[in-house]
């Protein structure tokens, strides 16, 4: 269809929300239920495949608030524990989430991301949003009064609406940031990461069976997620020099390539098998300079996102979104108040990234693999840890003070060990660096 041709049709709401995934999904919801005139825009139809299976005990909240526990439960196996295996020590180190500081978070789900993604848009829907799939938003004009967007149906035909907010949940298409020129590679983590669903991987027995693994390497680090159908969700992060070295070999070859380089991960796939498309993403590591702006806010991957060993994605994403919907009602029915309000949506959006960066940038450190591999309870200092790894940051836990006693060791540690630190640091420093070519999405 010749789209010039195709009649533009115009529409009037209070917020658009661009982008259908968990963070657009979960603030339309509550705008809607605040009476508001929702529109959501996807571009895809659900279900769609997704990456980032894996979630938090600090979701399960959240799930409560917006109606959809059950339906997760349906769907989801449950994640009782996190399990790190480092190729430098004898031992495997199991974190059980019972043993955070507030011990009514005993465990979290796996989900398929098309099926969990499905749950919430169709929530949307039913609490009031107007939800429109194949339709992508191709433009936006900001004027006084709010913005009008332009977006194309996939038959071709294209339509306007008139709104006073837009929310950008775009995701990694972080549309406005692009827009913007606001969207920088992450100076201090650069990552990428290849991707596949596997069946027969042995899994753990009883209620250990839904635990996530953490399989550290010569390049970075694996993650092995069960899901609830049988199938695995195994990946590979890595830094970009490595992808690099891929050549002209096919992904699913330098997937299995990479995996052999992990003797305990090619051990417990024995016998597994691949059932989807290996898949990969470059500049897997970037930030937003701003989290508003005139109209508009920036919701989950559209503001940032640096790497997913704590699976903190889905739980940042939601959390920020009940953050944002509480800002944008504010704007739209107490305009006086939108200044603050806004304030306040930018300390809490930004809370969540910083909280858990600081443990991202130092995941492959080798003072940090001894201080995962060897955990002690030092002024609370494990159960703090795990408050983190569930995604507790945001409520009353008086996790900080041995949070930070925990820095303190660390850097006490890398001290007493400084040619390996310094060694360490000039490694990372390496491995970081962007190469040519390195903003990679492809399909194997």
């Amino acid at each position: 269809m010749n789209t010039r041709e195709s009649p533009s049709a115009s529409h009037t709401c209070d917020v658009l929300v661009i982008g259908g995934g968990p963070a657009g999904s979960t603030v339309a919801t509550l705008l809607a239920q605040k009476g508001h005139r929702v529109t959501l825009l996807e571009k895809a139809h659900h279900p769609r495949f997704h990456i980032g299976e894996s979630l938090l005990p600090a979701n399960l909240p959240l799930f409560e608030k917006l109606g959809v526990a059950d339906e997760v439960r349906a769907i989801g196996i449950r994640k009782y524990s996190a399990e790190f295996v480092s190729p430098q020590h004898a031992n495997q180190q199991r974190f059980n989430f019972a043993d955070a500081w507030d011990k009514s978070m005993p465990y979290a789900y796996h989900v398929h991301r098309a099926d969990f993604d499905h749950v919430l848009i169709r929530n949307a829907e039913r609490k009031g949003a107007e939800v429109i799939e194949g339709c992508r938003v191709k433009d936006a004009v900001f004027h006084a009064d709010g913005a009008t967007v332009s977006a194309q149906h996939d038959d071709g035909r294209n339509d306007t609406w008139q709104t006073r907010f837009i929310v950008d949940a775009s995701g990694r298409d972080t549309f406005i940031a692009n827009r913007l020129r606001a969207k920088h590679r992450n100076p201090l983590h650069n990552s990428s990461a290849m991707y596949a669903h596997f069946v027969g991987v042995r899994r753990n027995e009883g209620d250990a069976a839904g635990n996530i693994s953490i399989y550290w390497f010569e390049h970075g680090w694996f993650w092995v997620i069960p899901l609830a159908d049988g199938a695995t969700s195994i990946g590979a992060v890595t830094w970009p020099y490595y992808m690099k070295q891929r050549g002209t070999r096919p992904l699913d070859d330098f997937l299995a390539d990479t995996i052999a380089l992990s003797p305990a991960l090619v051990e417990r796939l024995q016998g597994a098998s691949r059932i989807s498309p290996v898949e990969a993403t470059g500049n897997f590591s970037y930030t937003t300079d701003h989290t508003h702006g005139p109209h508009y806010i920036l919701l989950g991957d559209a503001y940032a996102f640096i790497d997913p060993v704590f699976s903190s994605g889905v739980m940042l994403a939601m959390q920020g979104a009940f953050f944002g919907a509480d800002a944008v009602h504010t704007c739209l029915s107490q305009p006086a108040n939108s200044k603050a309000a806004m304030a306040r949506f930018d300390r809490q959006l930004r809370h969540g990234p910083k909280a858990f960066s600081w443990f991202i940038y130092r995941m492959t450190s080798p003072t940090m693999r001894d201080l995962f591999m060897g955990p002690r309870n030092l002024l609370r200092m494990k159960e703090a840890l795990l408050s983190l790894l569930a995604g507790d940051i945001y409520g009353k836990t008086p996790i900080w003070p041995s949070l930070l006693a925990f820095k303190t060791v660390y850097y006490l540690a890398a001290l007493r060990h400084l040619p390996r630190t310094v060694a360490a640091g000039r490694k990372r420093r390496r491995d970081i660096a962007a190469v040519a070519d390195g903003d990679m999405a492809v399909r194997g």
